[in-house]
């Protein structure tokens, strides 16, 4: 039946039918992305340039983005808070996810029962997750501290100092650094013994190989893995939201992140074109990071033969 109809189209030859029939298979997903994803990106940005508020919209040209920069307290205290996160978070996950695969990786006892248990905690997402945080820091009773202090340690009040939030927020992440875990140890796996084995020949000590074979051969998933928490860093709303209790980022703004102000403004104050504003300067510093990191990864990313960035 189709082929009468591409027949009387004047679509004959069976690599044009063929082009044919494939567009029509991934016309569902077409519209999709027309309708739900770069349809409301293109409004969005039509309506940062206006005071839309979901009932009027009238332009205001760089009214919103103006305000940003210059009347907008808390967008610099939650900026400096996401980015305050974002440095500190992105280096430990990383480092740490490379140093539990090599672990890992070696031959011990209960090495499958080890590996699981450091997985499990990074498909444990979600509010309930949030909560079970909430009463591990307590400070009076949350067995955190019970445990720092059987080494005379006096813990912090988690989260409600201003000055440990945002470190609580990151040890929780530390946690769940299974994920990553489960990339570098695929990848360690197929590195081959012999370059181990020739270095031990040549005398190379195991920091050595650490950093001349281990690490260089792990840099496309650590590229890979950083890209990735670049983008979900800049991300972060959740904890702020539920650890903060009304959303307003407290103790002291301490977890007013990016995001979270973002969707106050939208969905509280209804400053949606203010809203889409601050979205689209989001994705500009997130796009930029992104390609400084692909930029510079030519520099540090080692690519065996058939592999490649690009």
């Amino acid at each position: 039946m189709f082929g009468k109809v591409l027949d009387k189209l004047g679509i004959k030859t069976r690599k044009g039918k063929e082009n044919t029939y494939g567009y029509i298979f991934i016309l569902p997903w077409l519209i999709g992305i027309l309708c739900f994803t770069l349809g409301p990106m293109i409004f969005s940005l039509i309506t940062s340039f206006t005071n839309y508020n979901m009932l009027k919209m009238d332009f205001t040209g760089l009214a919103n983005y103006k305000k940003m920069f210059f009347q907008d307290q808390l967008f610099w205290k939650a900026l400096k808070n996401t980015l305050y996160y974002a440095l500190l978070n992105i280096p430990l996950i990383t480092a740490g996810g490379v140093i539990v695969a090599v672990i890992l990786n070696k031959s011990i006892f209960g090495l499958r029962t080890f590996r699981t248990i450091y997985y499990l905690p990074s498909i444990m997402v979600g509010v309930g997750t949030y909560f079970l945080w909430m009463l591990l820091l307590d400070p009076a009773n949350g067995l955190v501290n019970s445990a720092l202090a059987l080494i005379g340690i006096k813990g912090p009040a988690w989260l409600t100092d201003p000055n440990w939030t945002k470190p609580a927020i990151i040890l929780m992440h530390l946690w769940g650094l299974g994920g990553q875990m489960l990339l570098y140890l695929a990848r360690l796996q197929s590195i081959p013994q012999d370059y181990y084995e020739a270095a031990s020949l040549d005398g190379a000590s195991g920091f050595k190989k650490f950093t001349k074979i281990t690490v260089p051969l792990l840099s496309p998933i650590i590229f890979y893995n950083l890209t990735i928490g670049i983008i979900g860093a800049f991300q972060i709303f959740q904890e702020g939201y539920i650890f903060s209790g009304d959303g307003t980022g407290k103790p002291a703004g301490s977890l007013l992140f990016y995001n979270l102000h973002l969707w106050n403004q939208a969905f509280k104050n209804f400053k949606t074109g203010y809203a889409n504003a601050m979205c689209w300067f989001l994705f500009a510093v997130v796009m930029i990071l992104t390609v400084i990191n692909q930029k510079i990864s030519n520099k540090w990313v080692y690519y065996e033969e058939g592999e490649s960035n690009d």
